[in-house]
């Protein structure tokens, strides 16, 4: 093959050749010749456009800079300023480098959104066994609902739940385990039912229920408190988290409730 090329710059690749070996159309190529950006320094005797290292070495930083979105007047700029190949080569670096920040700082405004996103769905079961783990059974949910299904108070819990995310589950279990916390610490501080601190915990017990479940006036939390004694599902509950605590947390309702409508 014949060149106009000189003997230490020998023909590389045809223009059908460089467009499969660097994934640009052959359009593509054309439009950098005609505006004078990897203009083509070989031809043939045929006249046919030969690429030659140089001309290479100078396309495969445009199809660089084309790749992080550069137009062609800053490629342009920037391949013809002046400056040793190693000078243009740490250019073509940090822009790489600012790129990428620019794409880490996007990955992380995606999550964030992502997350608000997820954060805003309902709840789903494995969600709430996730949390809850042993404390969370669709089986007892389903005989609950069998059992309170018709009364006012299931059916205000259902209407609030059932649009509860994950997040508001979150909530609900900190506040349920810091409220349980408090009894316990009572009961082996010592603490009787009847004392001012058993009866504070026993209030903050009703004040979650009423927060996040339904209305609950201290008649009502009474006759909670007498099942929690009376079934023996609720009483182990209670008493995994300490033994006695299921009668102590009954006693401090009654007691809480007594100080409420007495007082």
């Amino acid at each position: 093959m014949t060149t106009t090329s000189q003997q230490t710059d020998r023909v590389e690749l045809t223009v059908g050749q460089v467009a499969e070996t660097f994934g640009v159309t052959v359009r593509t190529l054309h439009h950098y010749d005609a505006i004078g950006l990897v203009v083509p320094s070989a031809r043939t005797h045929a006249g046919y456009r030969l690429y030659t290292e140089t001309d290479l070495a100078r396309l495969s930083t445009v199809v660089t800079y084309r790749r992080l979105d550069l137009p062609l007047d800053e490629v342009r700029d920037l391949l013809d300023g002046d400056g040793s190949a190693e000078e243009h080569l740490r250019r073509q670096r940090a822009v790489v480098v600012s790129r990428l920040g620019e794409l880490e700082e996007l990955v992380s405004a995606i999550d964030r959104a992502l997350e608000r996103e997820m954060n805003e769905q309902p709840a789903t079961t494995e969600d709430l066994k996730e949390l809850f783990g042993d404390g969370y059974s669709e089986e007892y949910q389903q005989e609950a609902e069998e059992r309170w299904g018709d009364t006012d108070a299931w059916k205000q819990s259902k209407r609030r739940t059932d649009s509860y995310t994950k997040a508001d589950w979150e909530a609900v279990k900190a506040e349920q385990e810091a409220v349980g916390a408090e009894l316990v610490a009572a009961m082996r501080a010592g603490e009787p039912p009847t004392s001012e601190r058993a009866m504070d915990a026993a209030e903050a017990h009703r004040v979650q229920i009423e927060r996040w479940f339904y209305d609950i006036d201290h008649a009502f939390h009474r006759g909670l408190g007498d099942m929690y004694v009376a079934d023996p599902r609720f009483t182990a509950t209670y008493e995994e988290q300490a033994p006695g605590l299921a009668q102590y947390v009954r006693d401090a309702i009654h007691a809480n409730a007594d100080r409420h409508e007495n007082g």
